[in-house]
């Protein structure tokens, strides 16, 4: 897979969008910033921040993913690979439903997913190092680039999501002392139902990550 890389993007999301909008760059590819200054974050907040953290995207054409993967649960799949490649790396992180990093009881990061044609377009964000905006930070000194490599050499043997789903089925449990912002309304988890291709059940409607 080509990479590339730049010293500073206002979003890697935005800038790979673009760029295979425009037929510029073709998947798979990934685009990495050691900085970024208006980064996508969730409900259309910024993640942006400094040197030291990891800012990174990741166009792959849908047809290369695993075929039970449901496409409106991909923010679940590419977090949960980038979560283990973490935990390998001996830092104590999880993935909080449907598409966040928390050490703890802190959130460190995000992923954000978009679909153009028949091209998924991932972009992850952790605060490997600084804390951003209120957000806490792991403090770990592992390279950002170093981190993207084992994340794509892992990525391209695409677990099937069922075997994410059952790692994944266990660690939902950390979430329900939580909530998550659906269709603009704080919702809390604790009596969710998470169902096998990644939705949840709450309050007899079901919902997708759709991040």
């Amino acid at each position: 897979m080509e990479v590339y890389s730049f010293d500073t993007l206002e979003s890697t999301q935005k800038y790979l969008v673009e760029k295979i909008s425009k037929k510029e760059y073709k998947a798979p590819v990934a685009v990495i910033a050691t900085q970024q200054t208006q980064g996508v974050g969730s409900r259309d907040n910024s993640w942006s921040g400094g040197e030291g953290n990891f800012f990174a995207s990741i166009a792959i054409e849908i047809d290369s993913l695993p075929k039970d993967l449901p496409l409106a649960s991909a923010s679940i799949y590419f977090s949960f690979i980038m979560k283990n490649i973490l935990l390998d790396l001996g830092i104590d992180i999880w993935l909080k439903w449907p598409n966040d990093f928390y050490y703890n009881e802190h959130k460190v990061g995000g992923t954000i997913t978009k679909v153009i044609d028949n091209i998924l377009i991932c972009g992850i964000g952790i605060n490997l190092q600084k804390s951003i905006h209120g957000f806490k930070g792991l403090q770990s000194n592992i390279q950002a680039k170093k981190l993207l490599d084992l994340y794509l050499e892992t990525l391209v043997k695409f677990p099937q999501w069922k075997h994410v789903f059952i790692e994944y089925e266990v660690e939902f449990e950390r979430s329900r002392k939580f909530s998550v912002h659906i269709e603009n309304i704080q919702t809390n988890l604790q009596n969710a139902l998470l169902c096998e291709d990644g939705s949840l059940i709450i309050d007899g409607k079901r919902v997708f990550s759709l991040r």
